[in-house]
Order: C-alpha cells, then structure tokens, then sequence
C-alpha cells in the first residue's frame, strides 16, 4: 500500500528508532529464552531426582511386600528418567526425530511450554565447555537408570516365579541400592554445573545487553537532536499555515451577497453558492437566480419583507427554502441592510445566508416531541398530575381524573389537598407531601410504601407514588409533576403467585419448595432449642397402575382423594405437602419418635383402606413410607430429604405397603445412599467429558488372525481426583437411575467417531468387529434405534463392524421391543451376541426366541473349567446348543493356557479374558506406556 506524504515524514523521523528498538528487542528475547531453557533443565533434574527416588523406594517396597501396586509404583516413576534418556539420544543423532524428542521430555514431565528451549539449548549450545560436562553426567546417571530398570525387571520376574529365597531377595535388594547410590552424586555435579553454566550465560548476556545500549545511544542522541531541528521548521510552517486557516474559516461561515441596485450587479460568495451546492460557474450572479430558488410558498413573503425593508427600512430578517442544485429545498435565514443615498433612496443591499435546516427539523421535531407526550399523558396507564409550587392543579390526564373522581375543569387552579388524602395504609397517619419535598430537595423524590390515596367519597385506593420537580429555561423549579400508580391488581396477582408459588396447583397442599423452606426452619429449631421432630416421605404404590389403565383423570382425581385424607389424619400443627408425582412429604414438629412412628402407621393404614372407584373399576391402594426422626442440629437439609427418600425405597424394595423409619447404622440405606451420590457423579462425569473407552481383544480359536481384530468395548470413569472408577462401581447405580441410555448413546457416539477418525488416518490396527454393550433401557427406548441409524449416517463406518452385546436380563421385561430392535438392525448390517448365556434359568429358551449371532458362555463356568468337571460340562452343553443353532460361541474369562487348551477341544469358536489380553485405552497409542494402566476387571 503506498503511503501517504505524512506517513513517509514519520517514517523518516522514527526508523532509527525503530531499527534499534527491534534489535534490542531481538536481543532480550534471546536472553530470555536461552534462560529460560536454563530454567527448564533445572526444573527437568529436579523431576528426574524425585522420580529416582520414588522408583527406588517403591522397587525396594515391592521386594519386601511383594504388592504389585508397588512395582507399577516403580514402573511409574522410573517411565520420568527413561523417557529424558530417550531425548537426549535421539537429540544426538545427526538428523534427530523431534516428535520423538517430544514425547521422551514429555514423558519425563517436563512442560509443554518448555520443549522449543530444552531441544534449543541441547542442539545450538552442547558443544560449549558447561554444556558439555553437564551433558556428561547425564549420560552416566542414564547409565545407572538402564542398570536400575534391568535390576527392576529381574527382581519382579523372579518373585513371580514364586520361588523366593530370603538370601537372594536381600542380594538384589542390596545390588539395587549399590546402583542408586552412584546415582545422586552425578544429579549433584549436574545441577552444579548446569549453574555455573547459567550464571556465565546470564553474565554474558548482560554484558551484550550493555554494550548494545551503551553503542546505540550515541546514535539515538544524533537522531533526536536531528529531529528537533526538523520539528522546529515544522511548526513555522504550521503556524503561518493555521493563521491562514482562520482567516478562511472566519470568512466562510455564511454566505455572502451583494445587491448593486443602480449598476443591477449582483454577487453571490462562492459559500453563498456552495451552500445551494452549485460550482462557482453554474449560478448566475443574478436577482432572476434568486428568485428561481425561492420554494413557491416561501417567494410572497420573502419578496414582500424584501420591499418593505428598501420602502420603509424594516428589519430584513426572513426564513424561507431554497432548492439546491440536486432539487432538494433547505431552510435558509436572509438578512441583510440596504445602503441609501442622500436623499434616502436605496442604492445598494448586502446581507448573509445561512443554512438552519437542522434547527428548523429540530423545532419541527421538539413540536412532535410535545404532542406525542400530550397523547402519551393521555393514553397512559399511570394517574398523573402537574401543579405549580404552591400546590394549584395545572393538569390531569385521564387516569388521574378517574382516580380522584375530579374532572381537569373542575380541579384546574384547585389546591391539591382538596381533591384527595394521603394516608400510610399501616398507620392511616397523613403521608408527607411530595409537593413540599420535592421543592425542598430540588429532586424527584418516592412516596412511602403501603400509600391509600382517599378519594372525597372516602373509598381509599392502594398506590405507588413518584413526584418531580418541573424547571424553567433558568432550572429553577416551576411546578412539580405527580404520578400515582394504582396497585391494587398488583396486590391481587401478588397475592395469588405467593399462594401459587408455595401450594400445588391439583391438591391445595404446599409444594415442595414451601415444605423445604418450613423443614429448614425445624432443623434450625432442633439444632437451637434441642426440639424433636420428624419427617416423612410418602409414596403411592400403585398409581401408575391407575394412570397408565385409566388416564390422568382418573390419577389426579386419585391424588386428591389421598390428599384429602391425609390431611384430616394430622395435626393442625403439622405439614403435608405434595412434592412431585404421586409422592408427599409429611413434616411432624414437636414430635417424638414413638409417637411419629404411630402417625406413620396410621397414614399408611388410611391409604390401604382407601378403595378408589373410577366408573366401572376400583382400586387398592398403598403406601411405602419412610420415617426420618430428627432430634439434634445433625442434619442437614439436603441430608434429611436423601436419607427419607432412600428410607423409602428401601419400603418399596422390602414389599411396599409399609414404614420405614431411617437408621444411620443401616447398611442397606448406606448402599442406598451411596448409589444416590453416583446417581448425581455419574451425569457430571458425562459433562465433564470423564469417560473412557476401554477395549479387550477376543480370540478367534480357529486360527492365526489380525492381533486386535475383534474386540470388546468397555467403559471406564475417571473421578474428581483423576483416579479410575471400575464399571461396577457406578454401572449398577446408572441402571438403577435410568442413565445407561445416556451411557449408551455417549459409548456409540465415542466409538464410531473414533473408528471413523482411525479409518481416516490410515492405521493398521483398526479392529474388524467392535462389540458395544447395551443396557435394557436402551433396548426398550424407541428413540434409541433412530439415534443408532443416526450415528451411522454421521460416521461412515461399515456396518457389519458393530456387534451389540445384550444379556438375557435385559431383554426380559421387553422381549418383543428386544427382537424388533435386533432385527432391525441386523438388516443393517450389524451383529448381535446374547451375553452372560448360562446365568439365566430361561436361557436356552431366550436364545431360541432371540435372533442372535453369537453366544457368550457365562465366564462363571469357563473360569474354573479346567478344574471342575460340572463346569466344564455346561460349557460343552452351550457350545453345542449354540452351534447346533448357527451361531458362534465365546468364552469369557478366559485367564490361563489350560483353559485356553480346553476351549479348542470342545469347538469353542473365540475366548476372551485375562489370558488371552487386558483392556487397554481404546485406541491404543502407545503400548509401552500403556502396558501397566488397567488392572480392573474386564466387566463392562
């Protein structure tokens, strides 16, 4: 882009400048980042040394407990030093790979951030005398780390061999610290070189920061000087140059004219003309032209203030419009003097013209200003009134007239106080007059809360007040204007949203946000003065029935039924709430466990008897309650409604139609509870993007196959802490809680995005079939099947890859909804194994009415098959049912070779478990780190 005259000077003046800036600048940066990268390898040995350390300590733990978290403790650590050896070898080559560089500093937990200096300050500066001797010790430390891990793995192989001997084991316990020992001296001469090396180079740069700044400010001291000189001929220039422009601007304001009348010579200012939008050539210097101008309303009276003014001198001061040379008419004001002879006669008149058609579109809309106010005071909502000072009525809009009962004509001129009162509601004491505080405060002013305007009838209305001070051109206050607010509706619909918001709308009882609010108060009561009371949660047993055969008539019919007896069952003192569905909350205060308990039983008892008609059918109904007695301050309010509502589905899991009451040393609701706290871990954990995929290959036992041709999906969970949770510790809770379909669908999602993306790169190790395991609330949700079809169109992966895992338990509430789902999508392309086969007492009957492909042997009989007779025998019966049928079999658990050997004898088509691989991180990146990561069962 070219530059403009007065960027080129500023160019000229600064570039200098700015050459020397950025040298310095370049300067400083490489002196920060050449001791930044000495930090690095500091902080780099400082990790090195404490993982030494652990490793060695959790190597010499293992070989006296012989824990195998010890010796993954071990692999763990030691991965820091190897991962810094790998590094610096390959930063040795001549052509180092620096992706591999990367990965061995990460491995060794430097940061990110670090990596551009560490590989920096090896490659330009390892030749240098420091960098040299520090690299050295290096290299002898990695020595001994290499001497360490083969130690290591020596060690671990011959404890696993289960022949241990006290003498040996303290030999290799003795050669591992001989070899650590040699270790810390060579991290101390490291760190006391890499610091010599650092103050050197810190030394050096500060001296080259030095001598580049003591070089160049000679030469800054030169430009400077150079631009002073330059400056001050600049604002010579710019002062004759600004002068000029004020004579200019002073004689361009308005435009000129000049009326010759004895020589009818006319002149027109090239302003006067640029103000009509003409060129000094295209108007002619005429009155003709003037007149042409003139809009045809405004030509009779310009003309005649023209005449008058050269007949009798009146003032020529005129308004009129002009048409502009692009045919638009602008407002102009004319003035001008005419000059006369001696005998009185005009012989010449000059004047100005200026353009005011903003002023004149500003009045033209301060006027539309004004009357849309008067019909906005007409048409508003609110009562105003306007009065001077004194307090005498000037005006009332309609609101106000019907307000007060008083007509404009017949309050106009009146004091205020004579057309109404106004009273504090609370007190009905005179309320201060807003005239009087708005004068004296000399700013708008709030009436008082709970106002009654009292009309001369003497009916009182509730308002809202407002008052403010009307100020004259001089802003001194002139009047006052009054709006009053009728509130009465507004108290009404107040009213009625308190009630709605705390009462339920079908049965008149609080809601559950009233009940919580009145329990937090008993809590704090029980906490300060020692009282005891109790609550309960209540549920319906058998309402769906009556909603799902009769509709919701018939159950919100039935919820106030229920509603209603309860209610004359308690004490006035007592509170019933409807907290959602067909579930209430009873709160009992000052009342003792004995007598709670009795109350319980007596609710329940009322509902058992209650027989619900609904035309030609009835219905039994119960309830399962469960009791919670609070007697100190140790609850909590969230504590107190999870302990009730686990006390009561511990009632409707022991049989319904029963009491509950909540005990803190009961296992089973400690179950219950800790279930809850998954049901709320597990959404978070999918939010926060916290689940895993795992995979385990499956064996084809029918011959050599690609290794990871055919694997099973399993899901993991990592917890707030970074720890891994095993699938049974949350998955019973999500089946539970109605959140495996959410599984589900974030397990599909993950594995055909990540099978698409391994297709796309390229990878050798993308499996052939992926086996997805499915929850029965998947199967039974008529949303799910259109999400799979989804994931498909989105992904394009093939179809025949995706074998989906069920088990018999999963499909036995919705068996049709199962084949359906099933055939489904095996017309997709997909394949189906029935897992878990054996477990059931229906199996065999389940598989003939399940379309399925392949059969899963239990893993409880393939475990000890090898030992048990009876095991192996149901093995060979499934197998042979299964193919028989025409469908492959698979064993799970596989966990050794005998059994491994024995699953070929009997025809067993592909085995699974810990002896043929262990779940791994889907996709597998590295197998060397990843080899030790899992040692959680494979359960999905």
């Amino acid at each position: 882009m070219r530059l403009l005259p007065a960027a080129k000077r500023l160019l000229l003046i600064i570039w200098p400048f700015l050459v020397i800036e950025a040298l310095q600048v370049f300067l400083a940066v490489g002196s920060v980042n050449i001791l930044s990268a000495g930090r690095a390898y500091v902080n780099g040995e400082s990790l090195w040394s404490k993982a030494h350390k652990d490793a060695v300590a959790s190597l010499i733990a293992y070989a006296r407990t012989r824990d195998k978290q010890d010796f993954l403790r071990f692999k763990t650590e030691i991965a820091v030093p190897l991962g810094d050896q790998r590094a610096r070898l390959e930063l040795n080559k001549p052509q180092p790979d620096y992706d591999v560089v990367v990965r061995g500093f990460l491995q060794g937990r430097s940061h990110p951030d670090d990596m551009a200096g560490l590989i920096f300050l090896y490659r330009h500066f390892g030749q240098l005398s420091y960098m040299r001797e520090v690299i050295g010790y290096w290299a002898q430390a990695d020595e001994y780390i290499w001497q360490l891990a083969q130690e290591a793995d020596a060690l671990n192989a011959y404890i696993q061999s289960g022949r241990v001997e006290p003498g040996e084991l303290e030999r290799r316990v003795t050669r591992i610290e001989q070899i650590s020992s040699h270790i810390p001296p060579l991290n101390t001469a490291f760190s006391s070189t890499l610091g010599e090396a650092t103050r050197w180079t810190q030394a050096v740069l500060l001296g080259a920061n030095i001598a580049f700044a003591l070089t160049f400010v000679p030469l800054g001291v030169f430009f400077s000087y150079r631009m002073v000189k330059r400056s001050k001929g600049f604002e010579d220039k710019l002062a004759r140059s600004e002068e000029r422009f004020q004579l200019a601007v002073r004689g361009t304001n308005d435009g000129l004219w000049d009326w010759g009348m004895r020589t009818r010579e006319v002149y027109y200012s090239p302003r006067y003309k640029q103000l009509l939008g003409y060129e000094d050539s295209e108007l002619e210097n005429t009155t003709a032209a003037f007149v042409s101008c003139l809009h045809p309303d405004d030509r009779k009276p310009t003309l005649f203030a023209l005449r008058s003014h050269l007949r009798s001198d009146s003032p020529y001061d005129v308004e009129c419009r002009l048409k502009t040379q692009s045919g638009e008419y602008r407002w102009f004001r004319m003035r001008g003097q005419a000059v006369r002879d001696g005998g009185g006669r005009p012989i010449r008149m000059a004047g100005s013209i200026s353009d005011i058609t903003d002023r004149k579109l500003a009045e033209s809309e301060v006027f539309a200003e004004k009357e849309r106010a008067q019909v906005t005071l007409e048409s508003i909502g609110d009562a105003v009134i306007t009065t001077d000072t004194r307090g005498l009525v000037d005006y009332l809009n309609p609101v106000a007239e019907k307000l007060t009962g008083w007509t404009m004509a017949e309050a106009q001129g009146r004091p205020l106080h004579l057309l109404f009162r106004l009273l504090d509601e609370s007190t009905q004491k005179p309320a201060p007059d807003p005239i009087e505080a708005v004068v004296r405060e000399g700013r708008a002013v709030e009436g008082p809360a709970n106002l009654l305007l009292m009309r001369g009838d003497g009916t009182g209305i509730p308002i809202d007040e407002s008052a403010a001070p009307i100020r004259d051109r001089t802003g001194h206050i002139c009047g006052v204007v009054l709006v009053f607010h009728d509130v009465s509706r507004e108290r009404q619909f107040a009213a009625k949203l308190s009630y709605q918001a705390s009462h339920d709308a079908l049965t008149g009882l609080i809601n559950r946000r009233e009940f919580e609010i009145r329990l937090r108060r008993a809590l704090n009561s029980a906490a300060e003065l020692q009282r005891q009371h109790a609550v309960m949660y209540l549920d319906l047993d058998q309402f769906k029935v009556v909603n799902d055969t009769c509709g919701h008539a018939a159950g919100d019919q039935l919820m106030q039924e229920v509603s209603r007896m309860l209610r004359r069952r308690l004490r006035d003192s007592d509170t019933l709430a409807r907290l959602g569905g067909d579930e209430f909350g009873v709160l009992l205060e000052n009342c003792s466990p004995e007598h709670a308990g009795t109350i319980a039983e007596g609710l329940r008892q009322t509902v058992a008897d209650l027989v619900f008609a609904w035309h030609t059918r009835s219905f039994s109904i119960s309830a399962s309650i469960g009791l919670v007695n609070v007697c100190d301050g140790t609850f909590t309010l969230a504590e107190v409604m999870s302990a009730a509502d686990a006390t009561c589905y511990m009632a409707k899991e022991k049989g319904r139609n029963r009491v509950q009451t909540y005990s803190a040393s009961d296992s089973e609701l400690t179950h219950r509870h800790g279930e809850m706290e998954w049901a709320a871990r597990i959404p978070r954990a999918l939010d926060e993007g916290r689940l895993l995929l795992y995979s385990q290959e499956i064996m084809d036992l029918a011959g050599p196959t690609r290794k990871g041709a055919h694997v099973e999906l399993l899901v993991r969970m990592v917890d707030e802490h970074g720890r891994l949770d095993p699938p049974m510790a949350f998955i019973p809770a999500a089946e539970r809680y109605n959140l495996m379909p959410a599984i589900d669908r974030w397990v599909i999602r993950t594995a055909f995005s990540t099978l698409a993306a391994m297709q796309a790169a390229g990878r050798q190790d993308v499996p052939d079939t992926c086996a997805i395991n499915l929850s029965g609330a998947s199967i039974g949700d008529e949303r799910f099947l259109e999400f799979v079809r989804e994931q498909f169109a989105q992904y394009p992966i093939p179809h025949n890859a995706v074998c989906f895992e069920i088990t018999e338990t999963a499909v036995i509430g919705s068996m049709d909804k199962a084949v359906r789902f099933i055939e489904e999508l095996r017309a997709f392309g997909c394949s189906f194994a029935l897992d878990d086969f054996g477990a059931g007492m229906s199996s065999f009957a389940y598989l003939k009415r399940l379309p399925v492909d392949l059969v899963k042997i239990d893993g409880a009989f393939v475990k000890e098959m090898a030992d048990d007779a009876t095991d192996r025998a149901m093995v060979e019966a499934i197998n042979h049912i299964g193919q028989m049928m025409g469908k492959r079999t698979i064993a799970e658990f596989v966990e050794n070779d005998r059994t491994l050997a024995l699953l070929r004898d009997i025809g067993v088509d592909f085995a699974q478990g810990y002896g043929i691989a262990k779940p791994m991180p889907f996709p597998l990146q590295d197998a060397r780190s990843s080899a030790n990561q899992d040692t959680l069962p494979a359960c999905a």
